[in-house]
């Protein structure tokens, strides 16, 4: 039987990579990435960002001319294809379907006003009981910023799209969405299990610029031959899956299910996990969206928290604390150090306002320093317990949604390469950490496998997800780590 390959996009704002993965080994067998140095972000005014999708089109088909060269691949053997996405990006496109404005991306926060004074005037109870958030930042307060500022440009709109609908109508021709994608901007009901009426009725869209709804696994459109000239694949060929990247990273790492967590900690940290009932966080504290299988007879809601200050604290103590050892050696000296770091705390939010904090700016602060008794090593130890404390933090506002987190899962990288911060995190929350070899591009290639039906299930198409580590809770120093986060958060709502 002739090879068979999935194909995964992940359009991001740094770069868009591509993946090649044999269907039936399971395995990627190519991978690459454009621009290799970051992608540029357009900055007319403090607080605004911007892209060219062309630009996301253009790195698209250099990342996939890349790897199909690399595996020796030709376009007839790709049998299906998956997208991941930049959340929360608007692109608008006319009758045309031509582009009028760059897109405003994810980390633009030129529409908070719209956002913040649609939350009060629809009211804060009927936004979060339908939409499970503020409007926020998010797509739909985006539009509105247009609507208001560019009326000749907002007339000309056909349809808004996010990044991941623009790569599949660049494909295909054809405009579509997900429910996925319209609840991470803000256009999903999920009382009424249908658009946001009353958002877009408020803000004064009109429903025909929402495209075609299509689920999220599935066939929702096929290359056109435009595109498959352009990009030497199969006209016909079928985008079968789409999911925003936090959403599509838990996918990556085989999280479908309530209590299942996906985690991940770089320079920032995410924690994203899935509850099976409808819910949310009456302070705000987290967001919540439509997993990339929630549907409506089975309720999966992605539950993400983010925290700025993570891997940047770890960095910054490496800058400023031990500029001449290693992260490995930086590991070695914290584990000379007992749990709680002998009194030290370090509160990590000291990379701006944090929404878990209900958007206050605290800092970073260092907190029971003894001269005649601390040194490098507990500094070290308490910023890298001080992020896995944050973690925490956050996810008992998931708990107290009704979330029971008995598992996480996570690529192992950054900060989950240090054995203290996977066993920190494991001794407070008492989850299991699985740590695995996958990234959002090759979880986009599997979703397409599901959505095509070569996979029957998420069991068959992440069976040979390769599982590298498994770490348990050490119960001889729950005590221990329960001791020192509570110690954590009291000095936490000091600071507060």
């Amino acid at each position: 039987m002739a090879n068979r390959y999935l194909l995964g996009f992940d359009i991001g704002s740094s770069s868009v990579k591509a993946s090649l993965v044999n269907a039936d080994s399971g395995k990627c067998v190519a991978t690459a990435f454009y621009p290799e140095s970051e992608a540029p972000i357009l900055a007319v005014k403090a607080g605004w960002a911007e892209q060219d999708p062309q630009m996301w089109w253009d790195c698209a088909k250099l990342s996939l001319r890349k790897i199909m060269a690399e595996a020796k691949v030709a376009g007839e053997e790709i049998a299906a294809i998956g997208i991941s996405y930049q959340m929360h990006g608007l692109v608008c496109v006319d009758k045309d379907l031509k582009v009028l404005r760059p897109s405003v991306i994810w980390c633009d926060s030129r529409a908070v006003p719209y956002g913040e004074k649609a939350f009060k005037d629809i009211g804060a109870a009927k936004c979060l009981e339908h939409l499970l958030n503020s409007p926020g930042n998010f797509t739909a307060a985006k539009l509105a910023w247009v609507k208001e500022n560019e009326p000749d440009i907002f007339d000309r709109i056909y349809k808004v799209m996010l990044p991941g609908d623009y790569i599949a109508m660049r494909l295909s021709g054809t405009v579509n969405t997900t429910v996925s994608g319209l609840s991470e901007g803000m256009f999903w009901d999920f009382k009424s299990n249908r658009v946001a009426d009353f958002l877009m009725d408020y803000y004064g869209f009109d429903q025909s610029l929402i495209p075609e709804i299509v689920p999220a696994f599935s066939i929702q459109s096929v290359v056109s031959s435009d595109a498959a000239a352009e990009l030497g694949l199969k006209v016909g060929t079928p985008i079968t899956y789409r999911g925003g990247d936090q959403p599509n990273n838990a996918l990556s790492l085989n999280v479908f299910n309530p209590g299942e967590i996906a985690s991940t900690a770089g320079t920032s940290g995410v924690v994203y996990g899935v509850l099976g009932e409808v819910n949310y966080d009456k302070k705000s504290r987290v967001n919540t969206f439509a997993h990339v299988n929630h549907s409506t007879g089975q309720t999966r809601l992605g539950v993400l928290l983010c925290i700025n200050g993570t891997g940047i604290l770890n960095a910054w103590v490496h800058r400023n604390i031990v500029p001449d050892i290693s992260y490995a050696e930086m590991n070695d000296i914290a584990a000379t150090v007992p749990i709680g770091s002998d009194g030290v705390t370090i509160i990590p939010f000291g990379n701006g306002a944090e929404r878990v904090l209900e958007n206050k700016e605290i800092g970073c602060s260092f907190n029971g320093l003894s001269f005649n008794k601390h040194n490098k090593a507990h500094i070290v130890r308490a910023a890298q317990e001080g992020i896995v404390f944050s973690f925490c933090y956050g996810m008992e506002v998931m708990q107290q949604m009704g979330m029971d987190i008995k598992k996480i899962h996570a690529g192992k990288a950054n900060m989950f390469l240090s054995p203290l911060f996977r066993d920190t995190l494991a001794g407070v929350s008492g989850a299991t950490i699985e740590l695995y070899d996958t990234d959002g591009s090759v979880g986009a290639a599997k979703g397409a496998g599901i959505g095509a039906g070569i996979y029957q299930d998420h069991h068959e198409a992440f069976a040979t997800l390769d599982r590298l580590q498994v770490i348990e809770p050490d119960e001889k120093f729950r005590t221990e780590y329960l001791n020192a986060y509570a110690r954590w958060k009291e000095t936490l709502n000091k600071n507060m």
